[in-house]
């Protein structure tokens, strides 16, 4: 932890400004984005990061004290950094599932909730890059430069939503004509699919954080009847193939903490992805793995019941 606070003491110098902005109302949701930004870069057309917060569909807030120094860190090195809300489709979850049913009925009820979940997630994560980009001359922001980024189930948003626009979905055709990220950052995400993932165009370069031994997002895939969870060990394999660019992170005998500690120990690398492969346009792959000495093996095999108790206490 001290080294976290000594991070941000030194790497967070000028003063970050933040603005709220309401981009959306809901099923009686005021959705709300906060802007981080120093006023030293305002004169230019900077990139943004949109950031995407955890919580299994079911908590979190975009302003969470943990998140700040991330965000003040990035506006600091000239990005405009905007945090989102987004309707929880989860919240109160097991209120709604009658749980005296059968097994199956439960679980058949759990994956129809959690898909609405991820749709609507997704759907906001659009609304709130439209707003974005239809502020983006106001703002000064270069809205060919701009980042999704999440945690968990932010990291589960991110990369669906850029799943949905390489497919053409219905969905995606709230962003504008053409857009498309200009790179993805997932800490500890996943892709929800109906049989196999299967990307009719490339993707933008994503920016991988997962540990192998997560019991809430899968690293590699978890199938369940004609559905499945697709980590990125499956997601990289298929880049790959398409010869689309990434970087993937990968941390031995490491679990869902992945979804955070990047944001505050691995700020390096965030950024030499963004310098590189968002700015720079680099074509590579980069694969890199951490591992702790002396840490004790944990659980690599998850299966669908680990990940029902790991998110929803199942």
């Amino acid at each position: 932890m001290l080294s976290v606070v000594v991070c941000c003491l030194f790497e967070v110098s000028a003063e970050v400004d933040r603005q709220t902005f309401i981009y959306s109302i809901k099923d009686g949701d005021t959705l709300r984005l906060d802007k981080y930004e120093t006023s030293q870069y305002v004169a230019e057309a900077k990139p943004c990061i949109i950031f995407v917060f955890g919580g299994s569909f079911m908590s979190g807030s975009r302003d969470a004290s943990q998140h700040v120094p991330f965000y003040e860190y990035f506006a600091n090195q000239g990005y405009a950094v905007v945090a989102i809300d987004y309707r929880l489709g989860l919240k109160d979850v097991q209120k709604k599932i009658d749980m005296k049913r059968s097994r199956l009925k439960v679980f058949n009820a759990f994956v129809d909730h959690f898909e609405k979940a991820v749709s609507m997630a997704v759907e906001d994560l659009f609304d709130a890059t439209r707003f974005v980009a239809e502020h983006a001359g106001e703002w000064h922001i270069d809205a060919q430069r701009i980042t999704s980024c999440g945690s968990s189930a932010g990291a589960v948003t991110v990369l669906q939503g850029e799943y949905e626009i390489c497919n053409r979905t219905p969905r995606a055709a709230a962003l504008p004509d053409g857009f498309n990220y200009a790179g993805v950052i997932s800490f500890a995400g996943c892709i929800f699919s109906e049989g196999k993932v299967n990307w009719q165009t490339k993707p933008a370069p994503i920016l991988f954080f997962h540990g192998d031994a997560d019991r809430n997002v899968p690293y590699d895939r978890l199938k369940f009847l004609r559905f499945g969870l697709y980590g990125p060990k499956q997601l990289v394999k298929q880049m790959d193939e398409m010869q689309s660019p990434y970087c993937f992170y990968s941390f031995e005998n490491a679990g869902h903490e992945i979804a955070t500690t990047p944001m505050h120990q691995h700020p390096g690398e965030i950024k030499l992805f963004l310098d590189k492969f968002v700015n720079g346009k680099a074509n590579l792959f980069l694969n890199t793995v951490e591992t702790s000495i002396g840490k004790p093996e944990l659980k690599k095999k998850i299966k669908l019941k680990d990940c029902l108790k790991a998110n929803f206490n199942y």
